[in-house]
């Protein structure tokens, strides 16, 4: 039984799990947008809020703590300084997941992760 287990195992190890977790957090704000699995879509949307929220803050160590999920320093500068002031006026909610159909090959159900008020 898994009682009191959260989170989506997605069949990898937990160093494996937290890679691709903030591989998608990097590529989600380097192109504002990626399309992804439906559950891998929501397994990094918390992950996505507490990013920007910590941009928001915009100290330095928030932008330490920010640089140990964010692994690029091109796409942690972009988040501190075009992407948490865009979002600035806003208390939570900084991301949109839409739903799309089932992927052909394997007929997973796919999605699509945003920012929200970003253009693309």
């Amino acid at each position: 039984m898994r009682h009191n287990i959260m989170g989506r195992q997605f069949n990898r190890s937990k160093d494996h799990r937290k890679a691709l977790f903030r591989n998608l957090a990097t590529e989600l704000f380097r192109h504002n947008r990626i399309k992804t699995t439906e559950a891998k879509a929501k397994a990094i949307q918390p992950i996505a809020e507490k990013l920007v929220t910590l941009a928001k803050r915009g100290d330095l160590h928030a932008r330490r703590m920010a640089a140990k999920e964010v692994q690029d320093p091109a796409v942690l500068q972009k988040l501190f300084d075009e992407i948490a002031p865009t979002l600035d006026n806003r208390t939570g909610g900084y991301t949109r997941i839409y739903k799309l159909g089932p992927r052909r090959g394997d007929n997973a159900k796919m999605a699509v992760i945003e920012l929200v008020d970003q253009v693309a």
